[in-house]
């Protein structure tokens, strides 16, 4: 049986098959146009989820680089006021070590006190450095002005908190440290114990100068509190001068050793070591009868309240031997304490550049992403240029092709041959 074709049915079918070749025609050129393989989601919806989740991850991975950029300027800013505040303490420390020459007068000391003061006023603006997004530095979480000077030091108005910010998928950097920890929280002495001199000592006379001491046996240290009581008895005919001194513990109420009971003085020698319960110090001069020095575990102290001190140390009487040897005392603590301060500072530092450091290897993890982001996301999206021009040109042939017969077919009539 032959089927019959009716002229309708031959347009019908090359107007389709047309039709569904411009259609693919067209899509090639998209995607030539785009790069992409996958027009719509319905092209493979496997690698468009997947190409989803990694243009996710890269958007995020980006947004990290911003974090790892705004990290590092905070972290900069931080370290150039570190280092002021090194730079501070050093000037700070060369003013107390010139104002224990013995030469200098009341007068000259007074012109330290005064240049001490413009340091303390620069070390304050250091601790109060804004960061440049309306708060301050070193206050923790608060926006509020971090230090006030008070007549004793300055006041912390800050809290503990340090600001993180998220640097890499699963880490946290800090980006700022808070004011306590860099300028309260210095330990005062050699870090474990403090020796002192007796105020009262001057009025008596007393011209004894005592160590910052350090530490013989860490086991052997009881963290109590002690006191060096010294007895005099003068010269007479006959009888030399004789200088004892006993040691007490405080904290027990008990002599240093606690056996004989009472204690036997100790026969007292200008530099000759005193040493017991893992520590050692050593004591010159001339002490008076009674004169007293102490011994204490090392606390905390603000380097304002540091300065402070130095200040006021500078505008006693230092005129004489006994005001030589308060004065030297004094700064001696003092020195011990900018000591101790510099090296929480460096400390700071050191921490700080670490954090930078990490940040630049972080910044090399996230490249390494973003290039293995960027090859997986060409693998499930981009085109194959070369294959999709080879097959753009071949389906414009096919086209060219389709649209040439199907112009000779609907032409074809009987009566273009009756005459």
């Amino acid at each position: 049986m032959v089927m019959r074709i009716s002229s309708k049915m031959m347009f019908d079918t090359g107007i389709s098959q047309l039709s569904t070749l411009q259609a693919s025609l067209a899509r090639t050129q998209q995607q030539l146009a785009t790069g992409r393989r996958n027009l719509a989601p319905s092209d493979d919806p496997i690698a468009t989820a997947r190409a989803l989740e990694l243009t996710q991850s890269k958007e995020i991975n980006t947004q990290l680089v911003t974090n790892r950029l705004n990290a590092r300027g905070s972290l900069s800013q931080e370290e150039v006021a570190l280092n002021s505040t090194t730079q501070l303490l050093q000037d700070i420390k060369t003013l107390a070590v010139s104002a224990g020459n013995g030469s200098l007068t009341n007068d000259d000391r007074e012109s330290l006190a005064v240049e001490l003061e413009g340091r303390l006023q620069d070390l304050l603006g250091v601790a109060n450095t804004a960061d440049g997004a309306g708060g301050y530095m070193f206050s923790g979480y608060k926006s509020s002005l971090p230090f006030a000077l008070t007549a004793t030091g300055a006041n912390y108005q800050g809290d503990q908190g340090e600001r993180e910010l998220q640097v890499g998928s699963s880490r946290k950097v800090a980006i700022s440290d808070s004011g306590a920890s860099i300028f309260e929280n210095n330990l005062t002495g050699n870090g474990t114990f403090q020796t002192g001199a007796d105020p009262a000592n001057y009025a008596r006379g007393g011209s004894g100068i005592i160590s910052p001491g350090s530490v013989t046996d860490f086991a052997a240290l009881t963290g109590h509190q002690y006191e060096i009581n010294f007895a005099v008895v003068p010269e007479t005919p006959g009888v030399p001068k004789a200088v004892t001194y006993t040691v007490t513990d405080l904290t027990l109420n008990q002599p240093v050793p606690a056996n004989p009971n009472p204690p036997d003085p100790i026969p007292y020698a200008s530099g000759q070591t005193i040493e017991f319960d893992g520590l050692q110090f050593d004591v010159k001069g001339d002490p008076a009868d009674l004169d007293r020095f102490t011994v204490e575990p090392s606390t905390k102290k603000s380097i304002f309240e540091t300065v402070r001190e130095t200040i006021t140390a500078l505008r006693s009487d230092g005129a004489g031997a006994a005001g030589q040897a308060r004065l030297t005392n004094l700064l001696n603590q003092v020195n011990a304490n900018v000591d101790n301060a510099s090296d929480n500072v460096l400390a700071v530092r050191a921490s700080v550049g670490a954090r930078m450091k990490e940040l630049d290897y972080l910044d090399s993890a996230g490249e390494d992403l973003n290039i293995q982001y960027a090859s997986t996301l060409a693998d499930l999206q981009d085109v194959d240029t070369i294959q999709a021009i080879s097959q753009f040109t071949q389906q414009q042939i096919s086209l060219e092709a389709a649209q040439k017969s199907y112009k000779t077919l609907t032409s074809l009539s009987l009566f273009n041959y009756i005459g």
